[in-house]
């Protein structure tokens, strides 16, 4: 390793900056080897190293903070809403199915298409169809510089920032030593996994604190890429592989790709992941051979996958072929069929939910389903259970297809059999004896704070960062905490003994000390981060702030009705009733009053002046905010400028009109830079401020 920048002025600047290129040049290197071709060179011990001596010399030269550096992989913050962003080309569908006749459609269309005869040969690559989210990856002059979700094939959801959090998205592309040369823009489309063994290992943690798992890896997939904080989708430790190009611009030149083949084997060599299971095919046969063979090794890959997906090999025939509105004509996806066995169910429990809603669980005979052993299925809800009449003792069919978690399809009627009385939904809720209450198809604990059930994750949410902000108070103390008794319901967080906290395992002195000290300094807290934190259906951050606005006080918001909430912009009638109807639960009201009874003091919002959104002074204005302010937080500052009919953005693009700057501005500058971005200090924000007289916080 190289000798370490040291000494001060200009030429420890240029040793610095010399090291940092080394140091990042080194780290890619082994991010390559190891998240994309699967073959590390050096020891975690080793590659510790190097990151901490990087994030050592970035930290004490600021001015050399890139926003490719590795060290900015998890730097983004929690957004208000992802942006809408429009593809570089269109995300189609695939024409789809599991018939081997409809296989072979494909390949006589495409035939025909090219006019190609019976005896000439047409080539594929069949490649496997990975169960996961669809995204586009946006590169320009080699580095990420958007990403999104397929949305509806035309414009999808900007998730740069989440993006960035995965180890196998490069933040920089590799220029090959041969083969093409990476595009000046290049818009990639690929797909984001969750791998099975993360996959289980998110869901126990779901299970151990009363939440609803995920039902299967592609969904808990699409959920993570879609958060607002990209330290959650972090924290899922997701994949990526990308397996096209959607658009590139190569500075004029004639495209150096003309096949799929070629176009796997560059984004390789562009330090991108990619399968290593593609075969070249040409005829129908190859392709079932490749099909049968992926489906007979599926349950070894780690990952999921439910088919295999055929495309025409030769790019220009591709174009010659085009696509219909939905569908291109050169692609076919040949499906595995679902995973089914016949098991019988042994019985049917009510399980409850963080959340409080109560899933009927069917327990069943274990059968093996795709070689995973299967003892457990959901019915989803009450009408469900009904519909299909599924009964204790019946023999059913479970389905996996690609779900980890299986599903009853149906019934199998047997002669001659005696069956059980339908199952009903209990009247009282197996956790805490509260009595169950329907809403539509669903049914729920309404014992919110109290239902052991639901109440460790009800105090890590109510004490989240967004929220009271206590830390210290995870999980693992939750779940402590109502396992022992110390907390019965929400208010006895305010009433905790310290010496009975001490007492438990993993306490001493000082950590009950702090723990309480966090607890004591939540307690007066804005009114927006109060509601936010009491978990009220469908209501964020963003919509928790809009309501302490538009209402003002704690009071006011509670008395009122659902046509008052819906006057507050983006409160539609499902989420008014929903608000409404969690303030008429006696269960709520009675731990409202207790929590509001000398425990938490409310810092309440003036009520917003209704004005046409229009007029106000910094309408439809974009402003981005990076580094630590002192005259205010990031927070207020962000609430100051929406206040002004702005929006507070998360990340610099071509739309912001100004970037707001305080110490240790970070990468977000010299994006503002690339874009042309206004920039202020923080100098410059309190004179905009003043401009429109803007009372300043205390």
């Amino acid at each position: 390793m190289a000798a370490k920048a040291k000494g001060g002025g200009k030429a420890g600047k240029e040793r610095a900056a010399e090291r940092v290129a080394e140091l990042r040049a080194e780290i890619r290197h082994h991010d390559f080897l190891y998240y994309v071709r699967d073959a590390p060179e050096v020891s975690d011990a080793k590659y510790d190293e190097l990151f901490r001596e990087l994030q050592r010399l970035e930290e004490e030269h600021p001015e050399l903070v890139s926003p490719d550096s590795p060290t900015q992989r998890v730097g983004g913050e929690p957004l208000d809403e992802l942006p809408t962003v429009v593809h570089a080309a269109p995300m189609l569908s695939l024409d789809s199915s599991e018939d081997e006749a409809a296989l072979r459609r494909f390949d006589e269309r495409v035939r025909k298409g090219l006019g190609a005869g019976a005896g000439d040969e047409v080539a594929y690559v069949v490649e496997p169809k990975l169960d996961g989210a669809s995204v586009e990856l946006v590169y320009e002059e080699g580095l990420l510089a958007r990403a999104a979700t397929r949305g509806d094939g035309r414009r999808g959801e900007g998730i740069t920032e989440n993006a960035r959090t995965i180890p196998a998205v490069p933040l920089k592309l590799r220029e090959p030593e041969d083969g093409a040369a990476v595009p000046r823009t290049v818009a990639l489309r690929g797909e984001v996994i969750q791998r099975i063994e993360e996959f289980e290992r998110y869901n126990e943690r779901l299970l151990a604190e009363g939440r609803e798992p995920y039902a299967n890896p592609r969904n808990a997939a699409a959920g993570a890429i879609r958060q607002l904080d990209p330290q959650v989708t972090a924290a899922r430790n997701l994949d990526a592989v990308v397996y096209d190009v959607l658009a590139a611009d190569w500075g004029g030149a004639e495209p150096p790709l003309a096949t799929q083949w070629e176009t796997l084997r560059a984004l390789a060599a562009w330090g991108l992941r990619v399968s290593p299971l593609p075969r070249r095919v040409s005829s129908v046969d190859e392709v079932l051979a490749f099909h049968a063979e992926l489906e007979a090794k599926r349950d070894d890959l780690g990952y999921e996958i439910d088919g295999v997906v055929v495309k025409l090999d030769d790019l220009a025939a591709r174009e010659e072929l085009g696509a219909t509105s939905r569908h291109p004509r050169w692609a076919f996806a040949y499906k595995f069929p679902p995973r089914k066995e016949v098991t019988k169910v042994l019985s049917i429990v009510p399980s409850v939910g963080r959340t409080g809603v109560v899933t009927p669980i069917a327990l069943l005979r274990p059968v093996e389903i795709g070689g995973v052993t299967v003892a457990r299925a959901s019915l989803h809800n009450r009408e469900e259970v009904a519909r299909k009449d599924v009964r204790e003792g019946d023999t059913v069919r479970v389905q996996r297809a690609g779900d980890v978690i299986p599903q009853v399809v149906d019934r199998i009627a047997e002669d001659g059999e005696v069956r059980a009385a339908p199952w009903k939904m209990p009247p009282a809720c197996p956790s805490c004896g509260t009595e169950l209450v329907e809403r539509g198809p669903f049914t729920l604990c309404p014992n919110s704070f109290e239902c052991p059930a639901q109440l460790a994750g009800r105090i890590v949410h109510f004490a989240s960062r967004d929220a009271l902000d206590v830390e210290g108070l995870g999980e693992e103390t939750a779940k402590l905490f109502v396992g022992e008794g110390l907390v019965r319901r929400l208010p006895d967080l305010f009433d905790l003994d310290a010496e009975r906290i001490a007492a438990l395992p993993g306490f001493a002195e000082l950590s009950t000390q702090n723990l309480l000290a966090g607890i004591e300094r939540a307690s007066t807290v804005d009114l927006d981060r109060f509601l936010y934190g009491l978990g009220i259906p469908e209501v964020g951050t963003a919509t928790a702030r809009d309501l302490a606005r538009h209402f003002g006080t704690f009071a006011n918001l509670r008395a009122a009705d659902e046509a008052a909430l819906q006057e507050v912009p983006g409160v539609g009638p499902r989420m008014a009733e929903q608000i409404t109807a969690f303030f008429a639960e006696p269960h709520n009201r009675e731990i409202l009053d207790a929590l509001l009874d000398g425990r938490v003091t409310l810092v309440q919002s003036e009520p917003a002046v209704r004005r046409d959104p229009s007029e106000l002074p910094l309408a439809g204005k974009k402003l981005v905010f990076t580094g630590g302010l002192s005259r205010m937080t990031r927070r207020q500052a962000k609430d100051l400028v929406e206040s002004l009919g702005a929006k507070a953005a998360g990340s610099v693009s071509k739309s912001t009109d100004w970037l707001v700057t305080g110490e240790d501005p970070g990468s977000k500058l010299g994006e503002a830079e690339k874009h042309g971005v206004t920039v202020l200090d923080e100098d410059g924000f309190l004179a905009l401020l003043a401009e429109h007289e803007v009372e300043l916080p205390g």
